[in-house]
């Protein structure tokens, strides 16, 4: 069932008014968005695009002047006003919708079905729809869980058969009048004929004004079985470019029906811009507020769609500087910041490099011998060599198993101290062991028996509840966060309630009791048990998200089967999931950011790169070092810090951020040269390297370190603090590694070291660099003195100037 609509036909095109054939640019041609319409009966109207295509920038401009025609008229007609046109239907037939600017052609394909049908309006497709774009059912009106003065209507129409007992029935049906419904309390109360707390959300000589009243004079019935529902939406235009703040351009949005039919429900849509600094929108029509990047959401009938707008200033002139070609990274970089008109910043310094890729794979400094001998080298691919280096190391395996701990929780709190460091044990050797990670995420989910005999058992316990369990493990190997849709229909994703519960199921049967030492708990498959839907009670049957019910074997374990969907190659979100992570760890920000929140309205940045690496990912059978070289590799990563006028998602330059708070105290050990004991971990063992969890270290929880209590990625925090300050300028970890007689600084008094080696070496140590000429006199005049007491002080200073610096506390 396709909705009526009265709507407007908008035209993009590349210029202003007078627009001639010989000022099109050769690289762009008119083209019309979508590139054929199907008008469905004889109540359809439509509007079309046009708009003048750039091979780089997209759609540019829109102006008010472009005229249209039919081919043929006795299929359809078009009537403009002011450049903004309304396709309505005349017979059944096909013609073409001709754009025309100075000679210059945009066509489009029409097909006019069912002409002579009037189809009833729909309760489920227009009824609840007007009331969604009115804002009627958002959490701040009637849709609130306790709706808004005796009316309550589920959050933005997720429960329609609910709605329709709200509006017909409650109230003792006084909400609707069936004889006068122009006199109903649904439409004088959004129109103000009648005082409305919530102000006007209609108009009387409006198309959902004129349905509702359709709706109800033909009897308000509910059409749930008849119907159609939307299964996609699509904006038109999908990416733009605009020059020139003030400059406006008109979407248009296309809902996609199951039986085949399509309408335009830009007049329904609730739109949002991710960046009202530089494009707002309403109503379809945007408006350029300022240089920058914005995602255009718009959301109908549960359904999402989006589309990337980029503001320029002015219409300057801009060349990328020349660079070395590189691989596919750079590749794609050089074409979006050519788009973005920014320029990358310049390659980073050896010394940058070298500290650089100690921290982001290894999680800890290079010492002092090891800069110095990258420094020393004078092979050209040094780099690379350095990279391969690293990517063998223990530690590298190490980092990632703690990062991925992080987020699988765990920790005593949750598992149990016992099973928290065998599961962090277990970890690391996959790492270490070079396995597939596929094959490691895959054991994680299906494993059964006891926690402390059988490792990765220990995942099941992250949550006691079936449905928190599935919830945890879409966020961490999905990156999707599903809460929403545990009490509705998620309202800015596709996500509803049956998805969140079906997912749920997966996990329903799994037993979980404790084993013989009450400590420990036995993971088993019971092969029965089911999880019950909150929204009508019924048992929910295992879902795939994106995909519908799932077919399982009887007698099958449920998690082998979700297993399976999950690092299956072909897998939408898993390996671009693990790619983004990798990425996020190397850059301190993912391609999708934040990582584990994947959804229509928040896009990744490069969409490119991520299906590169994640194509990566899965050639490279799940090796996590294939990416992390690739990254390392690629001129983007090796680039000097991000210029000031670039934004941090352009990835022109590396953005300086703190290092973690792990890396932070294993680097004033290694400044200082003295080992922290980490509970539970032998003398000398890096922060990374700890299994059983958080542990009772106050520096690390002052600088961040998350609780592990839960998945989201948002638990690590890196937002400077009082306490933290307290910590660098007199805590006791930095004081006493100062005056430890094993120590750097003491150990090189007491042989009698040359100042200036003692200086290269703490450089070193600290900034992976040697110290300037500058720096050195600065220093050597702080030291100046034959007084061994006042030397010490001097050095001790120098230590503690150095470990409050921002070169040595910030990535860069």
């Amino acid at each position: 069932m396709k909705p009526h609509l009265r709507l407007g036909l908008w035209a993009i095109v590349w210029s202003s008014v007078g627009l001639v054939a010989q000022d099109l640019p050769s690289r762009s041609s008119l083209r019309t968005f979508p590139s054929s319409v199907q008008l469905d009966s004889g109540q359809d109207r439509q509007r079309v695009v046009a708009a003048e295509q750039d091979e780089v920038l997209g759609v540019t401009a829109w102006a008010p002047d472009v005229a249209w025609t039919v081919a043929d008229s006795t299929i359809a007609v078009v009537e403009s006003h002011g450049g903004i046109a309304t396709l309505s239907p005349r017979k059944d037939g096909e013609t073409e919708l001709i754009g025309t600017i100075g000679g210059v052609e945009a066509r489009a394909k029409v097909v006019v079905v069912n002409c002579a049908s009037l189809p009833r309006a729909s309760f489920r497709n227009e009824v609840i729809p007007a009331l969604t774009s009115g804002g009627c059912n958002s959490g701040g009106c009637h849709g609130a869980a306790a709706g808004k003065n005796g009316f309550s209507l589920t959050l933005f129409g997720y429960d329609p058969d609910r709605d329709h007992r709200a509006i017909t029935r409650d109230l003792r049906g006084r909400r609707i009048d069936l004889l006068t419904p122009a006199q109903s309390l649904l439409l004088q109360k959004p129109t103000v004929s009648v005082p409305h707390q919530g102000g006007k959300r209609m108009e009387l000589d409006g198309d959902d004004y004129r349905r509702i009243v359709e709706w109800i004079e033909q009897g308000a019935t509910d059409d749930r079985t008849t119907a159609s529902p939307v299964t996609a939406i699509e904006v038109f235009p999908a990416s733009a470019t605009l020059t020139g703040l003030g400059a406006r351009l008109p979407f248009s949005v296309r809902a996609r029906y199951a039986d085949g039919t399509d309408a335009d429900v830009t007049g329904r849509v609730s739109w949002s811009s991710s960046n009202d600094g530089s494009s707002r929108i309403e109503r379809g029509m945007l408006e350029a507020t300022g240089r920058g990047e914005a995602v255009l959401l718009a959301r109908f009938s549960g359904l999402a769609a989006i589309a990337r707008v980029r503001v320029h200033a002015d219409a300057t002139p801009f060349t990328l500087a020349d660079e070395p070609e590189g691989g596919a990274i750079d590749a794609f970089m050089r074409k979006a910041l050519t788009a973005a008109k920014t320029q990358r910043a310049a390659p980073c310094t050896d010394e940058q490099f070298v500290r650089r890729v100690h921290v982001d794979l290894l999680g800890v400094l290079p010492t002092p011998d090891a800069a110095r001998a990258v420094l020393a080298d004078t092979r050209p691919d040094k780099r690379s060599l350095l990279v391969d280096e690293l990517l063998e190391r223990d530690e590298f395996a190490a980092l990632q198993a703690a990062t991925w701990a992080e987020v699988l929780q765990v920790d005593a709190q949750t598992m149990e101290q016992k099973g928290a460091s065998m599961l962090g044990r277990w970890l690391r050797a996959q790492f270490e062991q070079k396995r597939p990670f596929d094959e490691t995420v895959r054991e994680l989910l299906t494993a059964s028996g006891a926690t402390f005999t059988n490792a990765p058992a220990n995942y099941q316990l992250i949550a006691r509840q079936a449905h928190l369990v599935a919830e945890k493990t879409a966020q961490v190997f999905l990156g999707v966060r599903l809460q929403c849709a545990q009490c509705h229909n998620h309202p800015f994703e596709r996500w509803t309630m049956d998805d969140y519960y079906g997912l749920a199921s997966f996990f329903g049967q799994v037993g979980k009791k404790r084993g013989l030492d009450p400590y420990e708990n036995v993971i088993s498959d019971r092969g029965e048990g089911e999880v019950r839907n909150l929204r009508n009670g019924a048992v929910a049957e295992p879902r795939l998200l994106g995909e519908g019910k799932a077919t399982i074997a009887k007698g099958t374990d449920r998690r082998v089967a979700f297993a399976d969907w999950l690092v299956a190659k072909d897998n939408p979100w898993f390996a671009r999931n693990v790619a983004n992570r990798i990425w996020a760890r190397m850059f301190g920000r993912g391609l999708v950011d934040p990582v584990d929140d994947v959804r229509i309205g928040n896009p990744p940045s490069h969409p490119e790169v991520l299906d590169h690496l994640a194509a990566l990912l899965v050639a490279a059978r799940y090796d996590v070092r294939a990416v992390a070289r690739e990254i390392a590799a690629s001129r983007t990563y090796q680039s000097a810090e991000l210029p000031a006028d670039a934004p941090w998602s352009t990835f022109a330059g590396i953005a300086p951020r703190r290092v973690s708070a792990e890396t932070l105290l294993d680097a004033i050990s290694a400044v200082t040269d003295v080992a922290t004991k980490y509970p539970g971990a032998p003398v000398g063992a890096t922060a990374s390297t700890v299994d059983g969890g958080r542990g009772s270290v106050s520096f690390l929880d002052a600088f961040g370190r998350p609780a592990r209590d839960s998945s989201c990625a948002c638990d690590r925090r890196d937002e400077p603090t009082l306490g933290q300050t307290l910590h660098l300028i007199n805590g006791d970890t930095i004081l006493q590694k100062l005056g430890n007689a094993q120590g750097r600084l003491r150990r090189s008094l007491a042989e009698k070291r040359e100042p200036l080696a003692m200086l290269e070496d703490l450089w070193l140590a600290a900034y992976s660099r040697m110290p300037s000429q500058e720096e050195a006199q600065r220093m050597f005049a702080v030291i100046g003195t034959s007084d061994a007491k006042a030397a010490l002080a001097a050095w001790e200073d120098i230590y503690w100037s150095v470990l409050n610096s921002k070169e040595f506390l910030f990535q860069h």
